[in-house]
């Protein structure tokens, strides 16, 4: 089988957002510094470019070591969403306690201004 250029570039990029969804999930909520935006943002252009590379192929004619690294990487992303997920709903909860904190901070024991209102009911 001929090895074309789109062929090694497709590899490239595979190989590329591979190693960026390891990254992520080693790094996700264990370092600090960890930029998931940024991240994302590199993902994103991972999966753009392999739709530009792949947009005129038959999905047929894709090499068979595409199909194992897909795979992997199918396997790698699901742990990813997983990840993603959980790190979400700490973010959530992490949120949800410092309004919680705020809005007692501010229930200091006075009057609030809502409680002194004329209701015509």
């Amino acid at each position: 089988m001929e090895v074309t250029s789109s062929d090694y570039r497709i590899k490239t990029v595979l190989g590329r957002l591979e190693m960026i969804i390891d990254n992520e999930n080693q790094r996700i909520g264990k370092d600090p510094e960890f930029d998931l935006k940024v991240s994302n943002a590199h993902k994103s252009r991972c999966l753009y470019e392999l739709t530009m590379l792949c947009r005129d192929s038959d999905p047929r004619d894709l090499a068979a070591g595409y199909i194992e690294q897909m795979h992997s990487l199918k396997k790698k992303l699901a742990l990813n969403a997983q990840r993603v997920e959980a790190h979400l709903h700490a973010v959530r909860a992490v949120a949800d306690l410092l309004k919680g904190a705020v809005r007692d901070a501010d229930a200091d024991g006075t009057y609030s201004q809502e409680q002194f209102r004329y209701n015509e009911n």
